[in-house]
């Protein structure tokens, strides 16, 4: 709408189509509108110039407004959903407008009204969605520094709570859940956790009122009070969650009986994983954003999206519970014998968890029904497969999965077998189900019968060989005869078309079957919409029981997925402990394992009261981080209750786990590598507990040598003195060595490597001690450093080691005054030996300098330099 005139100044002025279109905009000032017209959907004013940046579709013209051409772009109705998926991938929502009046009767614009709100964390049809990833809204407020979180994956009715108290763990929150869209207040004190993210949408403070949102969640569920859920500890997440609920409600436009109870998740029955952490470990997402290997990747060969999508949760949440993880962990177990017959069945069951929230919301398109009654096909053969089940998690998963015959049944005596993609043009509603849709089906396809005698016997009454009857949706039902045939037409014929070689006519018999024809097949249509919508009302009273099946289905599907992997990739069962600690034998990387063309070199690793820190050194590309990471995959596979990759595991409690490796910075935010680097530090160092497992990288690299050795030998101390967490702490500083023989709990263990000449040969197996050299300068070479930079490092190297013997010296001569306790720490080792004099004297030689005589005499020298050495 033009800025510069006011909004009754610009309706006066237009047409009245344009009227209703404005009034209807200004409903929805902040989205775009696709306004039904016949077979399109279009969009006008700055909506349209948006859309067709955003889509790459034409900018057109539709009349005027203020003397200037209205912009206008469009998109067929039949091809919306492709592009609606695109705008919701670029985080933007749409208002979609439908006509709902009958043209036949309306004076001026049929009545058009919003049916629906496209927004990116509402979209259930199944085109908008990515299968194999949960697509959730959030909410978020703040109140006296408490955070409170609620999530709803509308496509599954899961609606949850969280309650965090800072903002470090609500970024922790939001990284795990990756929402397509989220919800904030305009007075919230961290903008830039929502505003980064596509899909980011403030909302006004009193959406957010407590009494609100209590009374809006009680409406939704049918109750009084919230007490049987739980969720009354947590008043900030509440609040978020009224905001949520009020906000999918005025976009649906629907009821939503598929969204049943709201539960809270507890922080501490979860194994904590920080942003970084998750960052780090590449669960779901690698360093560059994709899905390629990742540790999701290696596990998901889940026979269903929707086990694929409870994976990647149970991998963002590890349990802490050691029982409901031995519970799992039997499971697969049991399942190892049994995962190839019962894999083929839960593959044709499909991704019903979302079938079942379309058919809540009453959005299900026919495909729907026949994929639900394609599931319930396979109950009785799955639960024939689970009638073996002997552990508590199987025997309840089987109890929540029994067949439903009755549904079965409706869906197979209603639902064609195989149906199309919509209801618009009928032929859904099977033969049979209703006698009167049988009726004027009859009557619609008993036309062939009748046609064909009529042509018989127009062709006898009038002599005309080539009389045919046929029909066309434009002319209806003719009588086609040759143009030669001309003198032969009786006189009752009225000319209907003519064609080039061709006359058409029809006859007042023809004429009346028309319409009768034409007339039970609208009546059909019509009647078949109506059994269709009445199907929805049919099948909502199953909707409890087919979500817990749905629950159980994916998580037997994960069950089975971690049987499977087990089987394939050699891994062994877990054992869980109460006594602190972690103990793996032949341990390995999950993903490089997979990946790498040769074999993987397992190794071994201890963690305990007694040995809570191992100080890992090695050369560069030696394996330190492969070997930290794989640890604490393992630690999280094992609590998700997957098997691992190891010929045995042992782990005791784990509270948390954390990781600071790798170097970045973050410019967004102002921040340089160290500066992150250091945050990370500081988080570890204060939330991290004796429980936790801790993964410290290079700690104080991205500084001076004297601060970060200092930083890191600090660090060092204060996790294996103070917090005692379980750590593998990776350095370069081999003075950190020392600590191994000056704090208890502290042990050196190194990863090896082999010189032949200026090669090396990395070995990566793990030992105990320090390692004895760095490398640094072979791994130089390695990735093509010149040869004369390489040559120039020696020689530097060379003086540096030199002046720091000597300081050692003179540092521990009796009486001198240089006798600090600083000296006494272990120098630097040598990272390469020193290139050999007749090296660097054959080095300064220029050949093109020198006579054949001092040639000669300088050959004799060397040769004679040679045999002294």
């Amino acid at each position: 709408m033009p800025s510069d005139q006011k909004p009754e100044q610009v309706l006066s002025s237009h047409t009245p189509m344009m009227q209703q279109y404005l009034a209807l905009k200004s409903e929805h000032p902040a989205i775009l509108l696709f306004y039904r017209m016949g077979d399109f959907y279009e969009l006008f004013f700055d909506d349209a110039k948006k859309a067709a940046a955003l889509l790459d579709i034409s900018l057109t013209k539709r009349g005027q407004s203020a003397g200037q051409p209205i912009p206008m772009a469009g998109v067929p109705y039949h091809a919306v959903e492709g592009y609606l998926a695109r705008l919701v991938q670029l985080g933007e929502s749409a208002a979609i407008c439908e006509q709902i009046g009958d043209p036949a009767t309306s004076k001026g614009p049929v009545e058009r009204k919003v049916v629906r709100i496209v927004t990116p964390g509402t979209v259930t049809d199944e085109a908008l969605l990515n299968e194999r990833q949960d697509n959730l809204l959030c909410a978020i407020y703040e109140q006296r520094g408490q955070f409170g979180l609620a999530q709803l994956d509308l496509s599954a009715g899961r609606f949850l709570i969280n309650q965090v108290a800072n903002s470090s763990d609500l970024a922790a929150l939001l990284q795990r859940l990756n929402p397509a869209e989220i919800l904030y207040p305009e007075l919230f004190s961290q903008p830039d956790l929502c505003q980064q993210r596509k899909g980011a949408r403030r909302r006004p403070e009193w959406e957010f009122e407590l009494a609100t949102a209590k009374r809006l969640l009680c409406q939704q569920f049918g109750t009084k009070d919230l007490i049987s859920f739980g969720v009354d500890e947590a008043p900030v997440a509440l609040m978020a969650a009224g905001c949520l609920m009020q906000y999918v409600k005025d976009t649906q436009r629907a009821s939503l009986p598929h969204i049943r109870a709201i539960a809270l998740e507890r922080a501490e029955d979860y194994i904590v994983l920080d942003a970084a952490t998750r960052r780090n470990l590449e669960l779901t997402q690698n360093l560059s954003g994709g899905y390629e290997n990742t540790l999701a990747s290696v596990l998901d060969r889940n026979q269903t999206a929707m086990g694929s999508r409870l994976l990647k949760r149970w991998i963002h949440a590890p349990l802490r519970n050691q029982s409901d993880v031995n519970a799992r962990l039997d499971t697969v177990n049991e399942l190892t014998d049994d995962v190839e017959s019962l894999q083929p069945a839960l593959k044709q069951i499909g991704d019903i968890e979302r079938v079942i929230a379309r058919l809540a919301l009453r959005s299900a398109r026919p495909r729907d029904f026949a994929r639900l009654r394609q599931a319930l096909a396979q109950l009785p053969a799955l639960q024939q497969d689970l009638s073996f089940a002997t552990t508590s998690l199987l025997q309840q998963l089987a109890r929540d999965s029994q067949p439903l015959p009755e549904l079965q049944q409706l869906l197979t005596e209603a639902i064609v077998d195989a149906p199309p993609v919509l209801i618009r043009d009928g032929g859904v509603i099977a033969d049979g189900y209703n006698s009167e849709l049988d009726h004027w089906r009859a009557l619609a396809t008993g036309a062939t019968d009748y046609l064909l005698q009529l042509e018989l016997r127009e062709r006898e009454r009038t002599g005309i060989a080539s009389l045919k009857v046929g029909f066309n949706r434009v002319h209806g039902y003719y009588i086609e005869t040759g143009r030669s045939a001309d003198t032969k037409v009786p006189p009752e014929y009225v000319r209907r078309q003519t064609l080039k070689n061709n006359e058409r006519y029809i006859i007042p018999e023809l004429k009346e079957y028309e319409d009768k024809v034409l007339g039970s097949q609208s009546q059909a249509l019509a009647l078949e919409k109506q059994l269709y919508e009445q199907l929805f009302e049919l099948v909502s009273p199953y909707l409890s029981q087919l979500q817990q099946l749905a629950q159980a289905l994916a998580e037997l599907d994960v069950l089975c997925t971690f049987a499977e992997r087990a089987v394939s990739l050699n891994y062994c069962r877990p054992q869980l402990r109460s006594k602190p600690g972690i103990e793996l034998e032949l341990a390995r990387h999950p993903v490089v394992e997979q990946v790498l063309s040769e074999p993987f070199i397992a190794n071994p690793l201890s963690l305990s009261a007694s040995r809570r820190m191992l100080m890992v050194t090695g050369p560069n590309m030696g394996g330190k981080s492969t070997y930290m990471r794989q640890t604490a995959l393992i630690t999280l596979m094992a609590y998700i209750g997957c098997f691992v990759p190891a010929a045995s595991a042992t782990l005791g409690p784990i509270d948390r786990i954390f990781t600071r490796i790798g170097a970045s910075d973050d410019l967004a935010s102002g921040r340089s590598t160290f500066m992150v680097e250091m945050s990370e530090t500081a988080t570890i160092l204060h939330h991290a507990t004796s429980h936790s497992l801790v993964l410290m990288d290079e700690i104080g690299r991205g500084t001076s040598t004297y601060d970060g050795l200092s930083l890191a030998w600090a660090c060092a101390d204060y996790l294996a003195t103070r917090i005692k967490a379980l750590t593998l702490f990776a350095t370069h500083y081999f003075e950190l060595t020392e600590l191994a023989s000056t704090l208890e709990g502290v042990v050196n263990v190194h990863l090896d490597a082999v010189e032949h000449g200026d090669d090396i040969v990395f070995m990566h197996h793990v030992q105990d001690g320090a390692a004895s050299k760095s490398f640094g300068l072979q791994v130089a070479q390695l990735a093509g450093v010149p040869k004369a930079v390489i040559n120039q490092a020696k020689q530097k190297l060379s003086q540096l080691e030199q002046q720091g013997r000597a300081q050692l010296n003179t540092a521990t001569t009796p009486g001198s005054k240089q006798n600090q306790p600083e000296a006494e720490l272990q120098q630097q080792l040598p990272l390469m030996p020193a290139a050999h004099p007749l090296l660097q004297q054959l080095a300064a030689i220029n050949p093109d300098e020198l006579s054949a005589r001092q040639a000669l005499d300088l050959l004799y020298q060397l040769s004679r330099d040679a045999k002294e050495v």
